[in-house]
């Protein structure tokens, strides 16, 4: 690749708001982490049951399908970078409650549920505008290299995100705590410093056929359903993230410090294949590429859930996370660029339910499986169920399979 060509990817950064908007989700990736390992190695020390590790991925879910529609719409008839720093200062504070119940001593299990709800509705809301504010920051012929460098800071906060949190919980609970809200902070901050954006702000009344319209246009492009659809059931069946503190304390043996490199092994993959596509951006084939990737990232955590090596399952772990940045990278960059401007919000929002079904209600599921048939069998059932998802799909989502390029259709 010529030198000129390469510096082209990192063009983004010469956009106004670019800068502040990565340093933003780093920030927050760092909050993120550092707040995910603290909750479920302080949820799973309270109560040892696996079923409640999975209610923490529910209770972060449940808001985000509940208001579908209106996180949506809020993001196409209200300015996104508005929504995405009240929505930061929100988390903060949630960070701030764990904090203080935290230092009271041990906390109800059911506070903490609740305080993780308020976390799911803000980020309901923050999410959508994150998404859609990318592409008007950008040019479109930027977007795919922005996506892979956003991507690879937001997995170096995710690299050393859990590490830091492992070794701040080890130290302290209320230091894991009292991070993730200055680092909430300091993101609604660098929010705020990005210009005002030429966004379509949508002045249509409050209906339920506007408010449905992002569901209407998935359903009706088979491609964005595909992409979405794919990353949903693929993650729900295969994710094995939730099950990660029950790994490091009965089967691997490694503490809460143990678990910070367990959570940061597949963000290790996905930075350095951030990079890859950086330097080498999918040209063709993307479709199938994708397919591939979903089967490496089945394939993998099927290998991570019969290891009881820490080097086998990191490694594992570092090949589902940069399986799963290909996957991310071809689906993103679609989603984006084959959506109209004023139905972003909307469209990202649906999407963001499907994020999060994969994510939280997939954590539910692993939580769910473990407590009936044990944290190996959990995730060996999802590796497999994976592979028999990308298969299922390959053949009803031709369309899909056979695109090409990732431009504008």
């Amino acid at each position: 690749m010529k030198a000129a060509e390469a510096g082209g990817r990192l063009d983004a950064f010469r956009n106004p708001g670019f800068p502040s908007y990565s340093a933003a989700l780093v920030s927050t990736g760092f909050a993120v982490q550092i707040q995910t390992v603290a909750v479920g190695w302080q949820v799973y020390d309270l109560t040892g049951d696996p079923l409640d590790l999975g209610l923490v991925g529910l209770s972060q879910f449940l808001p985000a399908i509940l208001l579908v529609v209106v996180t949506g719409a809020a993001s196409d008839r209200y300015p996104r970078r508005a929504i995405m720093a009240v929505c930061l200062l929100a988390m903060s504070l949630v960070a701030l409650g764990l904090m203080l119940m935290t230092s009271r001593g041990d906390p109800p299990v059911g506070f903490v549920f609740g305080l993780l709800a308020l976390f799911g509705a803000s980020r309901a809301f923050y999410n959508p505008a994150r998404q859609s504010i990318l592409p008007i920051l950008v040019a479109p012929k930027q977007l795919p290299g922005a996506i892979a460098v956003q991507s690879s800071l937001n997995q170096f906060a995710t690299i050393c995100g859990p590490v830091a949190g492992g070794f701040l919980y080890a130290a302290s609970p209320l230091a894991a705590y009292g991070a993730s809200f200055a680092l909430f902070a300091v993101a609604a901050a660098a929010i705020a410093r990005i210009p005002p954006l030429p966004q379509n702000i949508v002045k249509v009344r409050v209906t339920t056929e506007a408010l449905s319209a992002g569901l209407r246009y998935i359903w009706g492009n088979k491609v964005v359903l595909g992409a979405i659809s794919l990353d949903l059931f693929a993650v729900l069946l295969g994710g094995a993230i939730a099950l990660l503190p029950i790994y490091a304390s009965d089967i691997l043996d490694i503490g809460p410090t143990g678990l910070g490199v367990l959570r940061a092994a597949p963000a290790v993959g996905a930075i350095l294949m951030a990079f890859w596509l950086i330097a080498r951006p999918i040209g063709d084939h993307a479709g199938r590429t994708m397919f591939i990737a979903v089967a490496a990232f089945g394939l993998f955590t099927i290998v991570f859930a019969l290891s009881e090596t820490l080097w086998i399952s990191v490694v594992a772990l570092a090949l589902v996370g940069a399986s799963d940045m290909v996957s991310m990278n071809v689906r993103a960059t679609l989603i984006q660029l084959w959506t109209p401007d004023e139905l972003r919000g909307r469209v990202n929002a649906v999407n963001q339910v499907f994020i999060g079904a994969s994510n939280e209600l997939g954590a539910f599921r692993a939580g769910a499986s473990a407590a009936l048939i044990g944290p190996v069998g959990a995730a060996l059932v999802g590796g497999v169920g994976t592979l028999a998802v990308a298969a299922i799909w390959w053949r009803s989502f031709r369309e899909l399979a056979l695109i090409r390029g990732l431009g504008r259709p």
